[in-house]
């Protein structure tokens, strides 16, 4: 019975090592190993099946041959008793024959008890091995989907960051953009107060033209204020005319 557990073993980490070698997904090893170790546990279910079923078919041969040692043990009584020794020598010597062929069948019987004893210790050891498997594999499919999430989220993240960072680039030209869109309103604003900008209308002109006018308008006041001050009682005129001897005349 090693032998046969060994070569499960063996099979089954054949199996496992190409299995390993062809899956990339570790959950799906784990699961393919599971199920291999589950077709290795039913084959030795079946195994014992057998087992027990020849050990089943013998125990009938073997009560069928008690029934005719019985049998042939009347027969021979019977014969003695109708004083036939001779018939009772022939059955007897059938029983001898059957007694040996019960005793080879009883050998068989005891030897397939014990291969079935020992397939159902192994049957048990390896379910609960599987089933330490079945646990462990969860385990393992759970850390798995674990890790294989964190780096989704690391690599998203490290895809946000460089997203981020573009993004980051294009603010800062907007906000670029806007400064200096701000900066050209203010100086446009400042422009508009100041005589900078040219005027529409009839009184444009360029800087010359506004210059001369502003020069005529002031030399107009000019002209306008000694005109008043002439005008006036004891302005400029009156000394003029003392001067020339002339008397201030009276109204």
């Amino acid at each position: 019975m090693s032998g046969m557990f060994g070569r499960f073993t063996n099979i089954v980490k054949a199996k496992m090592h190409r299995a390993m070698s062809e899956a990339e997904d570790p959950a799906e090893m784990l699961d393919y190993s599971f199920e291999k170790q589950m077709e290795m546990l039913q084959k030795v279910r079946r195994g014992i099946a057998e087992v027990a079923t020849s050990k089943a078919r013998i125990q009938g041969q073997l009560a069928r041959l008690m029934e005719q040692d019985e049998r042939l043990e009347g027969q021979a009584r019977q014969a003695l008793t109708l004083g036939r020794e001779d018939l009772a020598r022939t059955a007897l010597a059938r029983k001898q024959t059957i007694e040996s062929q019960a005793r080879a069948l009883a050998a068989q019987v005891e030897d397939l008890e014990a291969q079935q004893n020992r397939l159902l210790d192994g049957e048990a050891r390896l379910s609960a091995k599987i089933d330490a498997f079945r646990a462990h594999k969860e385990v393992m499919k759970a850390q798995y989907s674990a890790a294989q999430a964190q780096v989704r989220i690391g690599e998203a993240a490290s895809g946000l960051s460089e997203e981020m960072g573009d993004v980051q680039l294009a603010m800062q030209r907007a906000q670029d953009k806007t400064e200096q869109m701000q900066a050209r309103a203010d100086a446009l604003e400042e422009l508009v107060g100041t005589s900078a900008l040219p005027e529409i209308g009839p009184g444009g002109g360029d800087d010359l033209d506004r210059e001369l006018a502003r020069l005529s308008a002031g030399d107009e006041v000019e002209r306008q204020l000694e005109a008043m001050k002439r005008a006036l009682p004891g302005g400029p005129e009156a000394p003029k005319q003392l001067e020339s001897g002339e008397s201030p005349t009276h109204g």
